[in-house]
């Protein structure tokens, strides 16, 4: 009886743990669940896991064979790069690149770091002060709620957020030929917006770079912003991450990585040879992964027959153009023989003028009127 009894409190108070761990879980559940919604609401659209999902593993050196990193300027006067400036003022359903990136480091949501001119460092020594930001490009804010000296928030008006200001931005690019692949990739690594602004006194507007900001950390929010691509289709079909994964911008070569730290200008500064030396290292990038594969027998055969062909072509025009020219010279030379001709026929039809012979009359001699001679005075 004393064993029965015993056994019996033991299953009793397993039977107790059993019920106070699921009301446990059950709580930890509704919890979690209440946080996800709460973090989905202020993160608009945007959980955590969205967030690890866009999360990726830097690639070692051990990893890559070639790389490279640009430099490039978008401005807002380029057509391919109109959706990320427009529309300035935040409608319904669209809003531009910079207001997303300022309501995001406002609400401290992600890290912006210091522009330090070409040798920027992505790490928390590195990371801009708010505050300060704000302060230093004078622009209106207010003490958010929930704001903290470790967590600051801030709340910026609509009209105040300067994004006619922002005409162009700085953007790293970094072109990679993968070994485990064998493939060359091309990403956006970080993002800098430039405002423009000019002098009290007027006259040429000034460039301010603000920070940089990985595109990496903002991926889950570019990816909710659908935009416009062109004028010929008003249905936006993709995000602002598929504008820079598809690489749908176009801008000018400002800068390489290179080891005396200097930007293209400092190296060309004549604007020709600048121009010049952008289309080389363009040309470089584009066709560098072309040069380290052996090309294959039907490659060699279709890139014989192309330049049979160009060369064909081109002694087809050669022949054309000559006998162009000869048929052109023919034409000539005849004109010169009816000109001849005609001027012959000319001469021959003008009136000969024919001199009339004049006789010249001897003067009339009378004999009563003749001389004596000497002799007969004698």
């Amino acid at each position: 009886m004393k064993i029965f009894k015993k056994y019996l409190s033991i299953a009793l108070a397993l039977i107790c743990l059993a019920s106070i761990d699921a009301n446990a879980q059950s709580v930890v559940r509704k919890r979690s669940g209440e946080d996800r919604n709460r973090n989905k609401q202020e993160n608009g659209g945007v959980t955590q896991r969205m967030q690890s999902f866009f999360e990726e593993e830097p690639v070692s050196d051990a990893d890559l064979m070639w790389m490279r990193v640009i430099y490039r300027q978008l401005d807002a006067e380029t057509v391919n790069n109109a959706p990320i400036f427009f529309p300035e003022e935040k409608t319904q359903d669209q809003e531009n690149l910079f207001r997303i990136i300022m309501r995001l480091i406002i609400n401290n949501q992600i890290t912006a770091y210091d522009y330090l001119d070409g040798r920027e460092i992505f790490t928390d020594q590195y990371r801009i002060n708010v505050r300060d930001m704000l302060d230093r490009f004078h622009v209106l804010y207010e003490e958010g709620k929930g704001s903290t000296e470790k967590n600051p928030k801030f709340v910026i008006d609509d009209s105040d957020v300067p994004a006619n200001e922002v005409l162009s931005y700085y953007i790293i690019e970094r072109w990679e030929f993968d070994s485990r692949t064998n493939e060359m990739k091309t990403r956006v690594e970080a993002i800098c917006p430039v405002l423009h602004r000019a002098g009290d006194f007027g006259g040429e507007a000034i460039k301010y770079p603000m920070f940089w900001v990985k595109l990496q950390d903002i991926r889950p929010w570019l990816t909710q912003q659908y935009i416009f691509i062109d004028d010929d289709n008003i249905i936006p079909k993709y995000t602002y991450d598929d504008y820079f994964l598809l690489t749908m911008y176009k801008g000018d070569i400002y800068k390489t990585r290179n080891i005396q730290n200097k930007s293209m200008m400092q190296l060309y500064p004549d604007e020709n040879d600048r121009k010049r030396a952008q289309d080389s290292i363009q040309a470089r990038l584009e066709n560098f992964d072309k040069k380290l594969w052996v090309p294959d027998r039907e490659e060699i055969i279709a890139k014989r027959e192309a330049a049979e062909a160009a060369k064909d072509s081109t002694d087809n025009i050669g022949e054309n153009d000559s006998t162009a020219t000869k048929s052109t010279e023919k034409v000539a030379t005849e004109k010169k023989e009816e000109k001849k001709s005609s001027s012959r026929s000319s001469r021959s039809k003008k009136p000969v003028k024919r001199e009339s012979k004049v006789k010249e009359s001897k003067p009339k001699t009378n004999s009563n009127n003749a001389v004596r001679s000497v002799r007969r005075r004698k």
